[in-house]
């Protein structure tokens, strides 16, 4: 009989601590979901780089469909309806939406960035991004290099990010190549910053494996603009650089160039 009173005692007590506890912890925790929003925070990962996203537009975006957070009931927020908006933007890669204790609405935006603009002699005018995807024409302008001339929609996806990273990848070719030119053969020219003439790279390696185009794309690069830099330093500093109109470096023994007529 005393076993029994004493096991109903240490029941009786541990019921009682779990209750103290649950007590406490609700009282020092309010309830989340009495709350209204009173701050939205928006982080747009790479904002000062060349992406097209800004927060003003992200907050219009959500206002004009209804579902901002700003001042509405935590309970009426809906996180993952304001993450399904957000990724219908051509421009968004990813965005999460989130809760905090305090009442705030946390949203994170990782951002596609474009990498060349496209304007075909077709009439083509977009947008690619590093991985080929196509990014429509937006009102904002970003410094990139421009690519001109016979691209169709595959060759653009398929070459045109390649070529465009690499150089942008390359502190002095990123501030002297302004515009890539695509001829009717696929020929690949190149239009500098500095100096009046048009460099002519010849033909980019073909797409055959998917894995190795990239390295077989940059190491075609490479080569050809270490000569080009070489051409530079020990040619036309010394005769000048607008002495040549057109600088042709299709050949791997040779460098063929025009002379500028009007010099």
């Amino acid at each position: 009989m005393r076993i029994w009173k004493k096991t109903l005692m240490i029941l009786l007590d541990v019921l009682l601590a779990v209750y103290l506890i649950f007590a406490v912890t609700s009282f020092n925790q309010p309830d989340v979901s009495a709350k209204v929003c009173k701050k939205v925070p928006i982080d747009i990962q790479d904002e000062n780089t060349n992406g097209f996203l800004n927060k003003e537009e992200l907050r219009h975006l959500l206002e004009k469909k209804k579902i901002y957070p700003l001042e509405k009931p935590v309970c009426e927020i809906n996180p993952r309806r304001v993450e399904e908006l957000l990724k219908s933007s051509p421009f968004v890669q990813s965005a999460e939406c989130y809760l905090m204790q305090n009442g705030h609405v946390n949203i994170e935006i990782t951002q596609r960035l474009p990498i060349v603009r496209i304007k075909s002699e077709e009439g083509d005018d977009y947008y690619l991004d590093d991985n080929g995807g196509i990014l429509p024409h937006s009102h904002y302008t970003s410094d990139l290099i421009v690519a001109t001339g016979h691209i169709s929609r595959a060759f653009a996806a398929s070459y045109l990010p390649k070529v465009a990273t690499w150089i942008m990848g390359h502190e002095l070719w990123k501030d002297q190549i302004v515009q890539i030119n695509v001829l009717h053969d696929l020929g690949i020219e190149l239009v500098p910053r500095v100096g009046e003439h048009v460099v002519f790279l010849g033909y980019l390696p073909e797409l055959r494996k998917k894995e190795r185009h990239r390295e077989q794309v940059e190491k075609f690069l490479a080569a050809k603009l270490d000569r080009l830099m070489k051409f530079y330093q020990y040619g036309l500093s010394k005769v000048g650089w607008n002495k040549y109109s057109y600088i042709n470096l299709e050949f791997d023994n040779q460098i063929i160039c025009k002379k500028n007529k009007n010099i």
